[in-house]
């Protein structure tokens, strides 16, 4: 998230569910999609400032927009927050299989930094 976005904002684990993370063919990274029935163990960032989002958006880019979604805590409340979520216009470009993190940190991540073209988006972003 520093990485990206400039910023590293207080954040905590959450819930998305009705949605299921896929493997973007031919890529290291996920692409998000409304799915009943599945759901996404991720991490809610809070009062992500204005800046951070415009660097967000950029890095994304086209395949990806911008939505609110409901994300359950682990305290067992709810919150809405921004998610990105695969365009309808790009779903073929998504395989079937679910995209795992522990695997991207193992084998992935390093090809993802060096090849991404969102990276390229929001020129002058430092990576580790």
């Amino acid at each position: 998230m520093q990485e990206v976005s400039g910023c590293l904002p207080d954040h905590r684990p959450g819930v998305l569910k009705g949605y299921i993370r896929l493997r973007v063919k031919g890529h290291a990274y996920p692409g998000l999609l409304q799915r009943e029935a599945h759901h996404v163990d991720g991490v809610l960032y809070q009062n992500v400032p204005a800046s951070a989002w415009d660097r967000l958006d950029r890095f994304e880019g086209e395949m990806y927009a911008r939505r609110t979604v409901s994300i359950e805590m682990d305290s067992g409340g709810r919150l809405a927050a921004e998610t990105y979520i695969v365009r309808p216009e790009y779903v073929d470009r998504l395989e079937e299989a679910e995209w795992d993190f522990s695997e991207f940190l193992k084998s992935g991540k390093s090809k993802f930094r060096a090849g991404y073209v969102g990276y390229h988006s929001i020129a002058g972003v430092d990576r580790i």
